[in-house]
C-alpha cells in the first residue's frame, strides 16, 4: 500500500509539471495530423521557433511569442531530435488533405466548362511528381473514362502505384482505326497468292495443294481446303455435290434420331454424357445448341458405323471442324471469344453441322481400327511408338521403362484422341493442316508425331527419378502457349523420323535394347 501511496504522489508531481499541450486526452496525444509519419509529405518548418504540424502546438502564442516552459522547450527538442528517423526525403505519397483537394477539383471540372488545371496548379510541384496520370497507348493524350473531362484534363490518378478510385482508362485499350493484328508479312501474302491460284484453277490440281498446304493454310482459305482435302469437295468445286450430302444428312437426322431413346437409347445416353467435357476452355461449346447439335453428328455417325458405334474420344475429333467452318461468319477468334452461335441463320447452322459430320466421317473411315472392339488399331501403334522410340532415342526409352512406365499408360489417350487432349485447339488445327495435307496423315504419319513430341520433353523427362512425376508430367505436359511455330517444328521432326525409319526397320541397330522390358 505504500507503494502505491507513493507510485500516485509521483504521478501527480508529473502532471503538474507537464506543460497544457502534454495534459490531454490519449485520442488527441497521438492524433499527429501533420508530424511526420511514414508515408505522408514532412512539410517544411516554420520559422519564429515554432515547429509546424510536428511541434507543440501551444507553445506558439498570438503575435508569435513563445511562453512556454522550459519543459514543454525540452519536450519539443526532444521530439525533433527522434522524428528524423522518419523524415523521408522524398514524399511516397502526396498529404492526405491535399489528395482530397485534388479529387475534389476533379470533380469540380467534369462539370465545368472551363479548362482544367494541371496537377501542379492543384497540388504543387513538390507533390505533383507523386501523382502520376495514366496515359493511353497514345502518350500525348489521358486517357478518359465514362464522363471523364477531355485531352488535357485529369481523367485518373495513379497514387502511390494505385489508381484512385473513379474511371481508370485501360492503358493497353486499341486505339478506333487500329486493328490488334499484325500486318501480314511478305512470305504470307506470297502464300496467299500461291492459293489464290490454286484454288481458282478447275479442276484444283490436289497434288500442289497438298504440298502447299503441308506447312499450314491460311485461316481464310481452311474451310474451303480442309473439305477438298478430305474429299467432301471434289476437285471440281462442284458445289452441287456439297448440296446433296447436306440434304442426306438431313434425311439421317429425320430417319434416325427420333428414336434416340428408344432404340440405342444407351449409346445417346453415354453422348450425351461425354459431349459437355470437350474443350471446357471454350465458351462455344458450353453452350446448349452446341452440345445438341456435336451430340446429333456423333449418334448419326454411331448408327451409320455399327462395326464401331460411338467410343469415348469421337467426340473430340468434331470440335476442329466445327471451329473451322464456323470461323468464315465470325470475325473474332472463335477459340478465344465469346459467341453465341444461335445468333447465327439456322440455314448456316444446318450446313456447317452437315459439312462437320461428312469431314469427320471422312477423318474415321481411315482409323476406323482405333475404335472397333478391343480397340485393335491403338494397341498396334502403342507398341509401333515403343519399338520406334528404342531406335531413335535409347536413353529416353530406358529412363522411361528403368521406372516402370508403361507406353499404354501414356500414349493410349494420345492415339484415342490425336492429341487433341494436350494440345491447345489453335495448335490442333494448325496440325490437322498437315495431317489432312499428308497421305495417312492420321493413320501413319500421327504415330511420327507422338515420337517427335514424346522426343520433345526428354530434357524435363530426364530429370524426373520416379514413376509419379514421370507419369503425371507426361500426362500434363505444358503445351498452354504453343502456336503455329511450335506444330511447324514438331510436324518437321516427325517427317525427319518418317524418312529416316518408316522404310528402314534395321537401320542403327546399335540402338536397340537387348534386355527384356
Amino acid at each position: 500500500s505504500l507503494i502505491h501511496f507513493i507510485k500516485r504522489k509521483f504521478v501527480r508531481m508529473c502532471a503538474k509539471r507537464q506543460p497544457q499541450s502534454f495534459q490531454t486526452s490519449n485520442s488527441s496525444f497521438w492524433r499527429q495530423t501533420g508530424g511526420a509519419i511514414p508515408g505522408r509529405v514532412n512539410l517544411a518548418k516554420t520559422g519564429g521557433g515554432g515547429v509546424a504540424g510536428g511541434g507543440n502546438a501551444a507553445g506558439v502564442r498570438a503575435g508569435g511569442a513563445s511562453k512556454s516552459s522550459a519543459a514543454a522547450h525540452s519536450f519539443n527538442n526532444f521530439q525533433e531530435s527522434v522524428s528524423d528517423a522518419w523524415d523521408i526525403e522524398e514524399p511516397l505519397t502526396p498529404p492526405v488533405k491535399k489528395v482530397d483537394r485534388v479529387l475534389e477539383s476533379v470533380h469540380q471540372q467534369r462539370v465545368s466548362t472551363t479548362q482544367p488545371p494541371s496537377i501542379s496548379d492543384l497540388v504543387g510541384t513538390d507533390t505533383a511528381a507523386a501523382i502520376t496520370p495514366l496515359q493511353s497507348a497514345d502518350e500525348n493524350k489521358v486517357t478518359t473514362g465514362g464522363g471523364g473531362v477531355g485531352a488535357g484534363g485529369i481523367a485518373a490518378l495513379s497514387i502511390g502505384g494505385q489508381n484512385s478510385t473513379g474511371s481508370v482508362g485501360n492503358r493497353n485499350q486499341s486505339q478506333p482505326g487500329k486493328s490488334d493484328n499484325p500486318p501480314p508479312s511478305s512470305s504470307d501474302q506470297s502464300r496467299c497468292a500461291k492459293f489464290d491460284k490454286l484454288l481458282g484453277q478447275t479442276p484444283v490440281n490436289m497434288t500442289d495443294l497438298e504440298s502447299l498446304s503441308w506447312s499450314g493454310v491460311p485461316q481464310r482459305y481452311r474451310t474451303k481446303v480442309w473439305k477438298l482435302l478430305c474429299g467432301y469437295l471434289p476437285a471440281s468445286q462442284s458445289e452441287q455435290v456439297i448440296q446433296r450430302k447436306r440434304e442426306e444428312y438431313a434425311g439421317y437426322l429425320t430417319q434416325y434420331f427420333h428414336n434416340k431413346e428408344d432404340i440405342h437409347k444407351d449409346t445417346f445416353r453415354q453422348i450425351s454424357i461425354d459431349v459437355p467435357r470437350m474443350s471446357p476452355l471454350v465458351s462455344l461449346f458450353q453452350q446448349k445448341c452446341v452440345q445438341e447439335m456435336v451430340e446429333r453428328i456423333l449418334y448419326i455417325w454411331s448408327i451409320r458405323h455399327p462395326a464401331s458405334g460411338y467410343v469415348q474420344g469421337i467426340n473430340d475429333l468434331v470440335t476442329p471442324f466445327l471451329m473451322v467452318f464456323l470461323q468464315d461468319f465470325v470475325e473474332s477468334d472463335v477459340t478465344r471469344s465469346k459467341f453465341e452461335f444461335e445468333k447465327l441463320d439456322e440455314k448456316v447452322r444446318k450446313e456447317i453441322e452437315a459439312d462437320s459430320f461428312w469431314c469427320m466421317t471422312k477423318v474415321l473411315d481411315g482409323i476406323q481400327d482405333n475404335y472397333t472392339f478391343a480397340q485393335p488399331g491403338i494397341q498396334i501403334k502403342i507398341k509401333q511408338l515403343e519399338e520406334l522410340l528404342k531406335r531413335v532415342d535409347s536413353s529416353l526409352h530406358k529412363h522411361i521403362v528403368q521406372h516402370d512406365v508403361q507406353y499404354l499408360q501414356f500414349s493410349f489417350r494420345w492415339m484415342n484422341n490425336l492429341l487433341l487432349r494436350e494440345l491447345p485447339l489453335t495448335a490442333t488445327i494448325r496440325l490437322w493442316d498437315t495431317y489432312l495435307a499428308e497421305k495417312d496423315g492420321f493413320s501413319k504419319f500421327h504415330l511420327y508425331v507422338c515420337a517427335a513430341f514424346l522426343i520433345r520433353w526428354k530434357p524435363d523427362l530426364m530429370q524426373r527419378n520416379d514413376f509419379q512425376s514421370i507419369l503425371l508430367f507426361i500426362q500434363n505436359v505444358p503445351t498452354a502457349k504453343w502456336g503455329d511455330s511450335d506444330i511447324s517444328l514438331l510436324v518437321a521432326e516427325a517427317y525427319r523420323l518418317k524418312y529416316t525409319f518408316a522404310d528402314a526397320p534395321n537401320h542403327l541397330p546399335e540402338c536397340r535394347i537387348k534386355t527384356t522390358l
